[in-house]
């Protein structure tokens, strides 16, 4: 085993080195071939193993601090003289505490039991043959994301924790930052002596690495997770020939219901809309049921309003405040991202399921009422990853679920769906003991 690590670091060294005359195609050739050897090491590692690595890693993390942020700042002066977008910017910044988030995360993820090896069923059939199904790694895991370095830490601790290998991408726009963080995860492996090629990192920013991941890895990835806007995602779909975890576009939903605390959806939207605007779980669009009209539409655009937020509604918000601008059809389609919401006046809980099946992408959604009978309606029709009854879409996290981190929130309905963690990235195989039995 010592031996095997000492061999996969080398190539893992050789494989994440500079360009200077070696071509993309080669150098992800490189690490595709450490990764897809380190899986192997992985997979057969003990679980206090992958533990120490993860303590090794946040303890960097923390000790580290002022280069990471360093680093950001750098990538913090290129983004900003780009002109990328207040939501972006907000994705990309790094500050002492979301450095500590980061560290934590890491000692949450340990924290959580193996998945690997576990029993999840077992029999016996009539010829005596026993028969167990067992947690497995799923091998390789390609992924390509965009803007938030914080991935980096998530994505290489929960794919280390479930025994997988992983290539990371992250986007040129935090290039510095993902590499500092990357620099912090070698040195846990390093420690826990296990080799760095467990988690790697594409050192390069041309686009082409991207095309080699989907395209032209088969034998050295067995699953890509995108986590990026709709043109990335668009791409992976279009490009990618090995299995691909979906994670599409967050047009999230707060329904207010009739039967709705009016101080209670206050809050609700406020902190599901304005909490971050920037996120997947930040809701684009409110739903207020006609029949509270009256009493909670303008206290609920009004509050929007006064945080800053721009509301985009449909005839009755325009009526109830002048600053409210008219919504087009687009807008109940649209991710902001943004301090923007649209606002739309429905006919009770089945038009605002309605709605959400019609214009929603199947992510998170939200109901809003004291009345059970309306919010267990919502709950069982409304077919999103994540329904929420009385508590902000912002929830919508691995973290926040006991996950420890996550990957993304998949909105696929095969493998896995919701927040992407630990035992989401696991696969099983059948293990089958026999006493001689032939087949007739």
């Amino acid at each position: 085993m010592k031996q095997e690590t000492a061999q996969l670091s080398a190539l893992s060294g050789q494989s994440v080195g500079g360009l200077s005359g070696q071509s993309v195609e080669a150098l992800m050739q490189g690490i595709g071939q450490a990764a897809r050897q380190a899986a192997l090491v992985l997979a057969l590692a003990p679980t206090e193993q992958k533990n120490r690595a993860l303590r090794a890693g946040a303890a960097a993390l923390r000790a580290q601090a002022a280069e990471i942020l360093a680093a950001n700042e750098g990538d913090m002066q290129q983004a900003i003289a780009r002109g990328l977008s207040s939501a972006l910017l907000d994705r990309l910044r790094l500050d002492r505490d979301r450095v500590e988030a980061m560290a934590r995360g890491l000692e949450e993820i340990e924290r959580l039991a193996d998945p690997i090896g576990r029993h999840l069923a077992e029999w016996v059939r009539p010829n005596g043959m026993q028969i167990q199904r067992v947690c497995v790694p799923l091998g390789v895991v390609g992924i390509i994301y965009e803007s938030r370095p914080n991935v980096t830490a998530d994505a290489g601790a929960l794919c280390l924790k479930s025994g997988n290998a992983v290539i990371l991408r992250g986007g040129s726009e935090s290039a510095r930052s993902s590499a500092a963080i990357h620099e912090c995860l070698g040195s846990g492996l390093e420690a826990a002596g296990l080799p760095r090629a467990c988690v790697q990192l594409v050192p390069t920013t041309d686009r082409a690495a991207v095309g080699h991941m989907l395209a032209d890895m088969v034998g050295s990835i067995d699953v890509i997770v995108p986590r990026g806007g709709k043109s990335l995602i668009a791409r992976v779909r279009q490009e990618a020939r090995v299995p691909v975890i979906g994670h599409l576009e967050g047009v999230c939903h707060v329904y207010v219901d009739r039967g709705a605390n009016l101080e209670m959806a206050r809050h609700i939207v406020l902190n599901a809309k304005m909490r971050r605007t920037g996120i997947c779980g930040s809701a684009e669009t409110l739903l207020v049921d006609r029949a509270c009209v009256a009493t909670h539409l303008a206290p609920l655009i009004g509050s929007l309003l006064d945080a800053g937020c721009e509301v985009r509604g449909d005839e009755p918000s325009t009526r109830a405040d002048a600053r409210v601008k008219q919504a087009t059809e687009q807008d109940w389609y649209a991710e902001y991202l943004d301090a923007i919401i649209a606002v739309r006046v429905v006919d009770g809980v089945d038009a605002a399921i309605e709605h959400i099946r019609r214009y929603g992408s199947q992510h998170t959604d939200c109901i809003v009422t004291d009345d059970s009978a309306a919010a267990e309606r919502f709950l069982t029709r409304v077919d999103s990853a994540i329904v929420l009854h009385n508590a902000s879409t912002q929830f919508a996290d691995g973290g926040e679920f006991g996950m420890g981190a996550e990957i993304g929130i998949s909105t696929d309905k095969f493998h896995a769906r919701g927040p992407v963690g630990v035992e989401q990235l696991t696969s099983y195989k059948y293990l089958v003991r026999g006493s001689g039995q032939v087949r007739n």
